[in-house]
């Protein structure tokens, strides 16, 4: 009962730890002739051949480096692609940011929501009896800028369209996604007596 840790391990199947080594001391080494440094010009393989690569290896080298090659070329144009896209992008957005300058409709007295989906969320906007009526008979339109959603003359929305048309919220157009066919199939309708 009083064995110690190290007995009860070694008796569940621990082994030992195996003991390192020693490697001879650099002072046990006998006094030779003195030895050069391995900069003095000599290389140490100098007197042993080169082992021979067979040529399925060299081919596989050359392979492998092309492959390579090809990669970083290939890294390289897609980087500069996407430098270029971000300097046209910059300058279509310093483009609709003149466009925008003094083309901003929205009233300060606007108190009528109009909810539109932009980006996969519903979004809203706040307008006035007239111009939600314009904005859906497509005089106007939302166009999302710098974290604002700026209602905007049919004319600065298509000039915008044409720049960036990621940048255009709503515009109604006539050319709205339909509902689903069958959409209207009885099955689906909402029953008379729904309480909200």
């Amino acid at each position: 009962m009083s064995n110690s840790l190290k007995d009860q391990l070694l008796g569940l199947g621990f082994k030992q730890a195996p003991k390192p080594e020693r490697k001879p001391d650099a002072q046990v080494r006998p006094h030779s002739a003195p030895t050069q440094p391995k900069s003095a010009g000599r290389n140490r393989n100098a007197g042993k051949p080169k082992p021979r690569q067979s040529r399925e290896e060299i081919d596989l080298a050359k392979a492998f480096a092309l492959r390579t090659q090809q990669e970083k070329r290939e890294r390289d144009l897609a980087e500069q692609a996407k430098q270029v896209a971000s300097q046209q992008k910059k300058i279509a957005k310093e483009q609709v940011s003149k466009l925008l300058e003094g083309g901003i409709l929205n009233a300060a007295d606007a108190d009528i929501a109009r909810h539109f989906s932009y980006g996969g969320k519903i979004k809203r906007i706040y307008v006035t009896g007239d111009q939600l009526g314009a904005l859906n008979a497509g005089d106007l339109g939302v166009v999302q800028f710098n974290g604002r959603y700026c209602l905007t003359s049919r004319e600065t929305v298509l000039a915008v369209r044409a720049l960036l048309p990621s940048l255009v919220a709503l515009y109604c157009d006539g050319d709205e996604e339909s509902l689903p066919e069958g959409y209207d199939d009885p099955k689906f309708q909402i029953p008379d007596d729904l309480v909200w």
